[in-house]
């Protein structure tokens, strides 16, 4: 209770701040304050990792390879025979040399054009994935498979550019819609180091993507310089963006279902005509009876697909097969 004021100290407060004594105390304490609030307007910036890049302009570069991802990754299911799983790890903003220096050294270092983008980018491939690959398409189980750490030899890199071929392939589809762009490879290196493509304090942007199959896993990442895609960057609004992220999905699995629905093999059967017999006429038909039935030859018969009415059809003859010219589609209660 030490701190509490008795009568006489008030009144000597109030005749102070009647008086404007204390302004002299209040200008003392005012250059403080207005220090402190300065002090929290300050942000800490780095010189040598500047972003150049918005995180809105960044979730939406990687919306883009979150679709190649998963295009990628069917497409090298498909051609591996295996399944392959393909996601976005990281996507980050760096500059050039930060990015070389995390590099293995050797590697499966591609440099790519982007027409009519100016500029080249980078795709880098991990040995930890790239031998595996390898070895599935030469007949192997990747079940003691040995990574040696050397260049690619010529076959090896013949082998690994129908990959990359395949990623460039499905990357030019995924940005389709950013920009009309076609990606080719210009050159492959082992030796990332050896390779400069903008200054070593040039920002890049970094999309890393993680490759498994089986029980091998490796990575993947494209750098892409600023300066490259610093003309379509106003393209990468939060609108615009996510209205073109449905309808690419829309998009994306309409033709999944088509390309799933034309490799689908159904069974069709046509039905001339329906008659009943009795078991003792059944088991005594020979080769050359006819039987008899209701309907003419010029009526139409029912195509039945997986059992179901659902074509009517008149029979004919094709070259030396016998057809069915499809005239109208069949009623689902209508009678063979």
């Amino acid at each position: 209770m030490a701190d509490v004021l008795d009568q006489s100290e008030v009144d000597a407060l109030l005749a102070a701040v009647a008086t404007g004594g204390v302004e002299n105390a209040a200008e003392t304490v005012s250059p403080r304050a207005h220090h402190a609030q300065a002090q929290k307007d300050v942000h800490t910036y780095d010189f040598k990792r500047p972003e150049r890049v918005s995180k809105e302009q960044m979730r939406a570069l990687e919306g883009i390879h979150e679709t190649f991802a998963r295009n990628f990754g069917a497409s090298l299911s498909g051609y591996l025979r295996t399944i392959i799983e393909v996601r976005v790890a990281t996507a980050e903003q760096l500059t050039y040399s930060e990015f070389i220096h995390s590099l293995p050294n050797p590697t499966n270092f591609n440099l790519l054009g982007a027409a009519p983008l100016e500029g080249q980018l980078c795709l880098e491939v991990s040995p930890l994935i790239i031998y595996p690959i390898i070895d599935r398409l030469l007949g192997g189980s990747n079940s003691e498979l040995f990574i040696p750490q050397r260049p690619l030899t010529m076959i090896e890199q013949r082998l690994v550019g129908r990959i990359t071929g395949r990623a460039l392939e499905t990357l030019t589809e995924s940005w389709s819609e950013l920009v009309d762009v076609n990606f080719t490879i210009n050159e492959v290196e082992s030796n990332p180091h050896l390779v400069q493509i903008v200054a070593p304090n040039e920002v890049v942007v970094v999309i890393g993507f993680e490759i498994k199959m089986g029980g091998r896993a490796g990575t993947m990442s494209l750098c892409v310089p600023f300066n490259v895609i610093e003309p379509v960057m106003d393209k990468l609004l939060s609108q615009g963006w996510l209205a073109y992220q449905r309808r690419a999905q829309a998009d994306d699995r309409s033709g999944d279902l088509a390309s799933a629905i034309g490799a689908t093999h159904v069974d069709v059967v046509g039905y001339l005509a329906e008659t009943s017999m009795t078991v003792d006429d059944l088991l005594t038909l020979q080769p050359g009876d006819i039987l008899q039935t209701t309907k003419s030859p010029a009526e139409e018969i029912i195509l039945q697909v997986e059992g179901k009415n659902k074509y009517a059809a008149h029979l004919g003859r094709h070259k030396e097969n016998l057809a069915a010219k499809i005239t109208r589609v069949a009623e689902v209660e209508e009678s063979l």
